[in-house]
């Protein structure tokens, strides 16, 4: 397939391309800003022949988006907007959006908002335009990667190694997250890929796991001195987070990785490749 893809020097990005382009694909045009390529460059762009749009670019840091609502309007709103109004001028007829397991949660904020209306422009695409379209829902993806979104794995474990403090927003006896490897996420993706469209998916590690367990976990493997420091929670941030993950087994999808040995192959990455 000829594919255009969005955000593809991300973490998600960089490790779907690297496979998809190993199954033979070619990626004809790509845009991140991290390359000097913003989205709303499709607006003026026209681009003919591509099979498929990956739509991986996205502003992901909610507490941000809360305190400045734009960064989640002006990405995530205007951005999937642009990416879909070029797949119906250029007859692109399919379309993979990544949208987030925080949808799902009973907290709301500007970051939910706009991949709730990302999820639903793709729907009203394909009911009005025939741009048929899969919506992935990650959960807590990491892994070996300098993470410039920094989140919160890389946080940690950057932290940890430095010897700062590792900080919880909420309570440390019940505020959970489902994690999720990088390569078990792909994995994931690559499946839903090869699957029927037109369908959503939530991918996770499936395994919800205590955030005050893995601050310990992250300080233990890397002998650091950091200390756990506890806040009150974040304005409407998900507290307690595990994802039913059913459609995509039903796939075959069945995670390598359980978070100790994700989190201590992650570890060992940013000890060799990562400089304080």
């Amino acid at each position: 397939m000829k594919l255009i893809m969005t955000g593809h020097d991300g973490l998600i990005g960089s490790y779907l391309k690297k496979k998809l382009e190993e199954q033979g694909h070619e990626f004809i045009m790509l845009i991140d800003q991290r390359s000097g390529r913003k989205l709303d460059l499709l607006k003026d762009w026209e681009l003919k022949g591509a099979d498929l749009f990956i739509h991986s670019a996205a502003f992901c840091k909610i507490n941000q988006a809360i305190e400045t609502p734009e960064l989640a309007y002006e990405s995530n709103v205007e951005g999937v907007f642009n990416a879909l109004e070029f797949c119906r001028r250029n007859d692109i007829k399919k379309f993979l959006f990544f949208s987030s397991s925080r949808v799902l949660s009973p907290e709301k904020n500007p970051y939910t908002a706009s991949k709730i209306y990302g999820e639903e422009l793709c729907k009203a695409y394909q009911q009005c335009y025939g741009i048929d379209y899969i919506i992935i829902r990650p959960s807590t993806v990491y892994g070996p990667f300098q993470d410039l979104t920094r989140r919160l794995v890389h946080i940690y474990i950057t932290n940890a190694l430095e010897g700062k403090d590792l900080i919880i927003y909420g309570d440390p006896n019940t505020k959970t997250l489902d994690f999720t490897h990088v390569d078990d996420f792909v994995q994931g993706v690559l499946l839903a890929l090869n699957a029927g469209w037109n369908k959503e998916y939530d991918i996770s590690g499936e395994s919800e796991y205590n955030i005050h367990r893995l601050a310990e976990y992250i300080i233990e493997k890397t002998g650091s001195k950091s200390k756990i420091i506890v806040y009150d929670a974040e304005k409407a941030q998900p507290q307690m987070v595990r994802l039913d993950i059913s459609a995509i087994k039903a796939l075959g999808y069945k995670p390598k990785y359980s978070v100790e040995e994700g989190i201590l192959h992650t570890i060992e990455w940013y000890k060799q490749n990562i400089k304080s």
